[in-house]
Parts: C-alpha cells; sequence; structure tokens
C-alpha cells in the first residue's frame, strides 16, 4: 500500500494536530460510527462502547504526535479502541480463564449447511449473551481479524488461551443457536 493511500486524511490529522476543532470533529465524524461498532462487539453494552469510543477519541487526539502515518488512521484507531474495550472488560473482571489451555479443533459437521432460522438478529444476540472472554476473543478473531498473537498481546493472555478461548467461543455459541432452533 503506498503512502498516499494510507494517508487520506493527512490535512485533516495536519490540522487536529494544529488545534483545529473543526478538523477534529470531522475526525470524529468520519470515524466514530465504525469505531463505537468495534468497541460494542467487545465489550456489548451501549453504554459502555460509547464511554470507550469517547476515551479512545480523547487518547488518540491527545496522541497525534506520536501517529507516524505507517498505517492508516483508522487502523490506529481501532487499535486505541480495542485496547480502551479490553481495559474496560478488564475492570468489569473477565470470568475467570480456564486452567486448561489444550486447543481441540473440532470437525464440521457434514449436516451444518445454510439455515434460514439463524438470522443476523439471531446470531448477534447469541454471540452477546456469551461471557466476556469468549466474545472478546471470538470478536477479535472473526470480526476484527486479529490473529491468535496479536489478541495474546492485546489481551495479556498466551496464544493457546487465545486458540483454546475461540474454540470454546464457537462451541457455546453453537449450542446457544441450537437452543433456540
Amino acid at each position: 500500500m503506498n503512502q498516499d493511500t494510507l494517508n487520506i486524511h493527512h490535512d485533516l490529522i495536519e490540522r487536529c494536530r494544529e488545534g483545529d476543532q473543526q478538523a477534529h470533529h470531522r475526525l470524529y465524524k468520519l470515524y466514530s460510527r465504525s469505531m463505537f461498532n468495534v468497541a460494542y462487539r467487545i465489550v456489548c453494552d451501549e453504554d459502555m462502547a460509547e464511554d470507550v469510543l469517547q476515551e479512545a477519541f480523547i487518547s488518540a487526539f491527545r496522541n497525534l504526535n506520536v501517529y507516524r502515518g505507517d498505517a492508516t488512521f483508522g487502523s490506529w484507531l481501532k487499535r486505541i479502541v480495542v485496547n480502551k474495550a479490553i481495559n474496560e472488560l478488564k475492570k468489569k473482571r473477565f470470568e475467570a480463564w480456564p486452567d486448561d489451555e489444550t486447543f481441540d479443533v473440532g470437525e464440521a459437521d457434514e449436516d451444518e449447511v445454510y439455515r434460514p432460522e439463524l438470522t443476523v438478529d439471531r446470531v448477534k444476540h447469541a454471540i452477546e449473551s456469551l461471557p466476556d472472554g469468549y466474545r472478546s476473543v471470538l470478536s477479535l478473531y472473526l470480526l476484527e481479524g486479529y490473529d491468535h498473537q496479536e489478541i495474546a498481546e492485546i489481551m495479556d493472555i498466551s496464544e493457546s488461551t487465545s486458540k483454546s478461548q475461540l474454540n470454546r467461543s464457537k462451541r457455546k455459541l453453537k449450542e446457544l443457536l441450537m437452543e433456540k432452533s
């Protein structure tokens, strides 16, 4: 990716660095909805997601001087949002991580095909009802695209715990969806 592609908001960011309040507002408007969604998928609480969003933007605006432009502004901001959301969950206290860190990869059932009763709302509700630790790993891996090494660093867990939590969250999600069928 070339530098021009990475820095599509370079002028706006420079204006923010100079203290231009309109530029701050514009940057917020450009990214607030998507960053709220990122936060919400992790914390699963609208008020908490709103707090995470505000804290992330405050942190980003205060630290614009360290943004080097070697990644898109959106990906830099997303990392801040994810870290703030994870920190909020840590404050809320994660359910205890299991001692068993083994990772067993289950095989997909042949009868697992498209099922029309699994609507987006049902899947979303089932994800929201997962325990915090399961939901966080699942969201970071499947929805945000982080790999297990990155998740381990973000959440301060081992890579094998990340893999195990993902496996367990998928199993639990399947159970939740099967209950309601």
